[in-house]
């Protein structure tokens, strides 16, 4: 760490806080089901339209046999989590989902 942080700038962050939720899809028992390719395109088409609209600020897929994907919403831990009950390859048992509450710093990006 060659950065120095004050104790007044982390209380300042901390006043910044906003709440999010992530979402953690990781591949479930049908990901190799008959049809699975299509039902994917559905689920990235889904994705991405909720990234478009606000609800996705950060869109992580991930190259894992287990962990299928992260996503940082901006919607309350139930919300997120009806909104993903809802996703094609959850509801074909191709990937499961876990929410959880968090918090973010309003700014803070990936880079270019």
């Amino acid at each position: 760490m060659s950065a120095s942080v004050t104790d007044e700038q982390i209380r300042a962050l901390a006043e910044t806080a906003k709440p999010y939720s992530l979402a953690l899809l990781r591949w479930g028992p049908e990901r190799t089901m008959d049809g699975a390719d299509a039902v994917e395109r559905e689920h990235q088409r889904r994705m991405v339209s909720l990234r478009a609209d606000g609800v996705i600020a950060v869109l992580c897929p991930v190259g894992s046999d287990t962990l299928a994907g992260v996503a940082i919403m901006t919607v309350p831990a139930e919300e997120a989590t009806e909104i993903m009950a809802g996703d094609p390859c959850v509801r074909a048992g191709m990937m499961r989902c876990e929410v959880h509450p968090c918090h973010g710093f309003p700014g803070d990006t990936l880079p270019a």
